[in-house]
């Protein structure tokens, strides 16, 4: 499978990268690399001549299974308690690069590599946890499902395969 993107490395230009979220572009300049020295997160750049023009984070994670949809939850072996996902943690582009789906197009790497991974380190979903209703809206487009009772979206492995056959 490719990918549009690589894992940040520190020769990668990022100290100019701006996406209008203060939170997501300090953690981009400043905490990045230690999450992945740290083995929280995985930081994956879309580059432009070195130049980050995009990023996503991806981690294990689990869920309790009591807040997911009973149609998913009754198809599990009931001594699952809490249910391994991928965490799509943050998710920017740079806004010097407007108007070219760069959002979408990580979004889309993230999920092929998140159903890739899930075969060799179990995953079922892909959760996220939107910033706001901008973010609510835009994961709601590609199809991820509010999990009431939380901030947390979801889609399943199964939802992510059929969009790659």
């Amino acid at each position: 499978m490719s990918y549009v993107t690589v894992l940040l490395e520190s020769s990668h230009q990022k100290s100019n990268f701006f996406c209008g979220t203060s939170m997501l572009d300090t953690y981009l300049h400043k905490q990045a690399k230690q999450d992945i020295k740290r083995h929280l997160a995985a930081c994956f750049v879309m580059l432009d001549n070195n130049q980050v023009k995009g990023y996503y984070t991806l981690s294990n994670s689990s869920i309790d299974r009591e807040i997911v949809a009973d149609d998913i939850k009754n198809k599990l072996p009931p001594s699952y308690q809490n249910l391994p996902v991928t965490l799509l943690g943050r998710l920017a582009r740079d806004l010097k690069y407007n108007n070219q789906r760069l959002g979408e197009t990580l979004l889309i790497d993230a999920l092929k590599r998140s159903y890739s991974t899930s075969f060799t380190i179990a995953s079922m979903a892909v959760i996220v946890n939107p910033i706001d209703d901008v973010a609510i809206n835009f994961y709601l487009k590609y199809g991820f499902i509010k999990i009431p009772d939380t901030d947390k979206m979801f889609m399943s492995m199964t939802h992510i395969a059929q969009l790659f056959k």
